[in-house]
């Protein structure tokens, strides 16, 4: 594991050499998170976008033959299809891995009676919490709930996930945790991004695979990458990581995406004279 990058010139020419290799994949599968790696964090969560940059080089690379892409994020499926403006046959991982959508298919949650009396219990546990800190926030997920404090101070925000682990380990001690960017995460069933991309790779039957991330739960999607079959990993921003590589912003995210999407076009395009 890394917690910082290498000397600039050598890693850039590395990342370089490593997205080359990437697009002669015969079956590739771009896995991507979304905040924070395609799109900056915003204050009001629905009206983020990818960049312009980064969604017109995710166009290129989707029309081109043997070419996947699919956004695996902690989102909401419901957040997640607007802000990814995503078609019907978009591939959809949200939830963290809970919530799954292939194309048109998705998958039912089918909550048991005590998940869902947990679920109601934590709510207003976390709801009451919010309420009562100025500048927090909660967000209602399919199976928990997330309390954002983005807005709060270094202290401040460390006593509400204090707070918060209190008010959740009152309801139950057997729910899924998160601790994320600015926001601490409470769900009654596990899944992770690891999972999600581990099912998009067999749905598409990926021979590699690509995934950028920026946050804590994106190394569960690291995790199960395998650099010796192809797959490559990027980590979006500062922070100990197990992906191969690191890239500043989300700007350079776009940037790797429009070469990736050149050299696997021109690719297609010699296959085919």
């Amino acid at each position: 594991m890394t917690d910082s990058a290498p000397s600039a010139q050598p890693a850039a020419i590395a990342l370089a050499t490593a997205v080359a290799r990437l697009a002669g994949a015969e079956r590739l599968l771009l896995a991507l998170d979304f905040d924070g790696t395609l799109a900056p964090f915003v204050d009001t969560p629905k009206s983020a976008r990818a960049l312009p940059e980064a969604k017109a080089a995710l166009d290129r690379l989707e029309a081109l033959p043997g070419t996947w892409v699919g956004f695996v994020s902690g989102r909401p499926l419901s957040s997640l299809e607007i802000v990814t403006e995503a078609d019907e046959d978009a591939l959809l991982i949200g939830s963290h891995g809970v919530e799954i959508r292939f194309g048109r298919d998705g998958v039912s949650l089918d909550l048991s009676d005590e998940e869902r009396a947990t679920l109601e219990q934590l709510g207003e546990k976390l709801g009451a919490l919010v309420d009562s800190v100025p500048g927090t926030r909660l967000e209602v997920k399919p199976v928990g709930y997330g309390v954002h404090y983005r807005l709060l101070e270094g202290e401040e925000g460390a006593a509400v996930v204090a707070r918060a682990y209190e008010a959740a380990a009152s309801v139950s001690d057997a729910l899924t945790i998160r601790d994320g960017k600015d926001i601490i995460e409470f769900s009654v069933r596990g899944a992770n991004k690891g999972d999600g991309i581990e099912r998009l790779r067999e749905y598409t039957k990926a021979t590699a695979v690509l995934f950028a991330g920026d946050d804590v739960t994106d190394e569960d999607g690291f995790a199960v990458l395998r650099p010796e079959d192809g797959d490559l990993g990027i980590k979006v921003g500062d922070g100990e990581t197990a992906a191969q590589f690191r890239v500043a912003d989300e700007r350079a995210v776009a940037v790797l995406l429009g070469l990736l999407a050149d050299a696997r076009g021109a690719r297609a395009a010699s296959a085919e004279a």
